[in-house]
């Protein structure tokens, strides 16, 4: 069933992905001279990495949603004492917030934030891979922070997980260094995979957005272990459908062209804020005189109030981006959750505790497109397609403008909700909101984290925790 099913995509996304990658550089050669073992090798080594990822991100991915079933039954529970139940959830959110902070900054601090920028930085050879020891801090920090409410997704995480697996069996079988930081990408594309469910878009995701070339060396490696994880994760996972579900789309039309350049042009805005926020966090967070436990602290604290009130509200936002994809919501509370989101993604981030970025992007994304459906009814209500059109649209432009990665976004996007309706006004949108970006001058979000990991390295040799 999953080889079909694997291959079902590959078939349904090839033309696509061989049509959009223009910003991949295509070379003849691998950058590196070693080719010890062949690709046979190489291959068999990307399939070891892959399914030992997918294991690994599929284990967290299920405990990560027990956590927040029992965040949420903790809620329901603790109501039935209004004053004690919620300094109970209040101090059960700070707590967990804290000693992920803890693991973090005391154990090792390179698992800190999403992990996506220090993999960039080690498939770019700016930074060595880094030691086993990141792997049980970024599970069980992640399921900490995450599952205390924190605004942050699974994939920065899962990514980091597969590269760091991905180190060891390099180190194990004795591959060369380009060949190890080749694996730590395939690493990073089984996690993808498996945290989204998305197995192109991992493999794109690390083409486009980690290497930038395409070439059949690379291309083995990424693709043998998102196929490798993908198929080892479902062991555990079951599941065979997309993680989100869009009712049946109409065909678009060029007389709904309007707003979706509108959509294109607010994700664009919205994502250089977004960009800029996350990074003045970060900065002030950097500078703070405040421990980093009770900073951490006090933004679990804070979380854990807003999770009082609206348990839904708060966690990784799977089900607001879903609720997005069917329409719920009116203008006033479609912008209330925008704005709570923004906030909550941008401080929850700056907690510097493990979590990622997608899964927060996805939930800004598909809500601005909701929001301007919602204003397009009112408007021009013969001209606007259906809320989850713009919603699924807007899904794929935020994600485009933030990091600057189109192909990923359009395929990301895509197979996560499993509709391929909505491919051409997608690309208009997310080439709007990426023209917007770049003339507000935004660098994209992981090359500022990226460059911020690597500065980091020096203070954490100084502190006494070398790379």
């Amino acid at each position: 069933m999953l080889p079909g099913m694997l291959q079902d995509r590959a078939r349904a996304w090839a033309p696509v992905v061989l049509q959009a990658v223009p910003r991949l550089r295509r070379v003849d050669a691998a950058p590196s001279s070693d080719r010890s073992g062949g690709q046979p090798a190489l291959a068999a080594a990307a399939a070891v990495v892959g399914a030992l990822t997918g294991l690994t991100a599929a284990t967290f991915r299920l405990l990560l949603e027990h956590a927040g079933e029992a965040r949420i039954d903790l809620v329901r529970w603790a109501h039935g004492s209004p004053v004690l139940g919620f300094a109970l959830v209040v101090l059960v959110c700070a707590a967990g917030t804290s000693a992920a902070s803890w693991l973090v900054h005391r154990v090792e601090p390179h698992a800190e934030g999403s992990g996506i920028p220090r993999v960039e930085a080690v498939v770019e050879g700016r930074k060595a891979p880094g030691r086993f020891r990141i792997l049980p801090v970024k599970y069980v920090g992640g399921l900490l922070s995450i599952g205390s409410g924190l605004a942050l997704g699974r994939e920065g995480p899962s990514v980091q997980m597969g590269g760091t697996i991905a180190a060891v069996v390099g180190r194990a079988l004795r591959r060369s260094g380009p060949d190890v930081r080749l694996l730590v990408a395939a690493g990073a594309a089984a996690g993808l995979a498996t945290a989204f469910n998305a197995p192109i878009a991992g493999g794109v995701f690390v083409l486009e957005e980690l290497l930038k070339r395409f070439d059949p060396r690379t291309t083995l490696a990424t693709l043998v272990a998102s196929a490798a994880g993908f198929a080892s994760a479902h062991v555990l996972l079951h599941s065979s459908t997309s993680d989100f579900h869009v009712p049946q789309l109409a065909e678009p039309s060029l007389a709904q062209a309007p707003l979706v350049l509108a959509v294109g042009v607010a994700c664009g805005l919205l994502g250089v804020a977004y960009n800029w926020s996350v990074i003045r966090s970060l900065r002030i967070a950097d500078t703070s005189r405040w421990p980093v436990v009770v900073r951490a602290a006090l933004i679990g604290a804070a979380v854990g109030a807003v999770g009082w009130f609206g348990p839904g509200l708060v966690g990784g936002g799977d089900d607001l981006t879903q609720q997005a994809l069917v329409g719920h919501g009116t203008v006033l509370t479609v912008t209330g959750l925008l704005v709570l989101r923004f906030v909550l993604g941008v401080v929850s981030y700056a907690a510097c505790t493990p979590g990622g970025l997608f899964a927060p992007m996805l939930v800004l994304g598909s809500n601005l497109g909701l929001l301007v459906e919602l204003l397009g009814q009112t408007v021009a209500p013969h001209q606007t397609p259906e809320p989850a059109a713009l919603a699924l649209i807007g899904m794929a432009a935020f994600f485009t403008a933030t990091v600057r990665a189109p192909v990923t976004g359009l395929v990301l996007a895509t197979e996560m909700t499993g509709s391929t309706t909505l491919l051409p006004p997608m690309l208009g949108a997310c080439a709007v909101a990426m023209l917007t970006a770049a003339m507000l001058r935004s660098t994209p979000i992981y090359d500022q984290l990226t460059q911020r990991a690597v500065n980091a390295t020096r203070v954490n040799a100084a502190e006494g925790h070398p790379d």
